[in-house]
């Protein structure tokens, strides 16, 4: 995956919705009894007893407001997990198959955040950093892509966000 990168949420906006969601709410925070939660600061998943924050986030906002993008009517919110105190972020920039599972959706995007499509992804290739990478890749191919969003289908929840390197 040398031509692209995955991102996790950054520790600065971590730290920032760990006092106010972007939902302009306070997180709810837990404590994970059995373990097996996506954390999107870490790209892993949470170990049994580890704290962790639930909190609304708008990743195409927050995305905009990096690059000048307007995703529009495309800006979603939805509920994702943090470590309720800082960690140490992801341990590499390849893709996390900690955060696989049976189906996942890679929605790709344009510049300003509309939605160009998505491949849905069953959990035979979702394990499979290889294969996942390939997809990636095709999506990636179009250059009017200039992101990837992978969703959890079940939840629809965002897991990760990969660009070009």
């Amino acid at each position: 995956m040398s031509t692209l990168r995955t991102f996790a949420i950054e520790a600065e906006v971590a730290a920032e919705l760990r006092v106010r969601d972007d939902a302009g709410r306070p997180p709810r925070m837990i404590t994970d009894t059995e373990g097996g939660s996506p954390l999107r600061c870490c790209l892993r998943r949470s170990l049994p007893g580890e704290r962790l924050a639930l909190l609304a986030y708008a990743p195409l906002r927050r995305w905009g407001a990096r690059t000048g993008g307007d995703p529009g009517p495309y800006e979603e919110l939805g509920p994702v997990f943090v470590h309720a105190e800082p960690c140490e972020g992801p341990d590499g920039t390849g893709f996390p198959i900690g955060m696989c599972g049976e189906r996942r959706v890679f929605r790709a995007y344009d510049a300003d955040g509309n939605i160009l499509g998505g491949r849905l992804v069953d959990h035979h290739i979702s394990r499979d950093a290889t294969a996942s990478e390939t997809i990636l890749a095709e999506q990636f191919a179009d250059p009017e892509v200039a992101l990837v969003h992978v969703r959890a289908v079940e939840f629809g929840c965002f897991l990760f966000e990969v660009h070009r390197a």
